[in-house]
């Protein structure tokens, strides 16, 4: 359930949603998922990504931050919501998805002349980890 004020075990329970996040991403994003797609539709060349191997740590610091701050901000939506069941998590999730990452991504899609398939790889990650992160956020 929500739990306000903060307690240890929210701010334990708000980094285990960015962490779940994260999993879900690199599932996600593996190769044999739609890892090989996506970076096809990005234009990331092999020789690009053998480039970014070493900031990888990196990468997965910032990543896991980001997705702390959404499970942070999903966490007082959730709150100031009543969200304690899992079908309200799931409202959340989806309202969350709709009206911040799937319009912010398509935006950049349309603006940056990008296939609507690298949208909907990226657009329905996001739905996914939001679902994920949601119910996560009830324990």
């Amino acid at each position: 359930m929500y739990q306000y004020p903060f307690s240890t075990t929210t701010l334990l329970v708000i980094l285990a949603a960015g962490v779940v996040s994260v999993i879900i991403g690199y599932i996600w994003y593996h190769p044999r998922i739609f890892g090989g797609l996506w970076m096809r539709l990005a234009g990331i060349t092999p020789e690009m990504a053998e480039r970014a191997q070493h900031r990888k740590l990196l990468h997965a610091v910032l990543g896991l931050l980001a997705s702390v701050l959404v499970a942070y901000v999903m966490f007082w939506f959730g709150a100031a919501w009543s969200v304690y069941d899992w079908t309200t998590a799931l409202q959340l999730a989806f309202w969350c998805w709709i009206g911040f990452a799937a319009p912010l991504l398509l935006g950049s899609t349309i603006w940056e002349q990008r296939p609507f398939r690298l949208y909907l790889i990226n657009a329905l990650y996001w739905l996914v980890a939001f679902i994920a992160m949601a119910l996560v956020l009830l324990f």
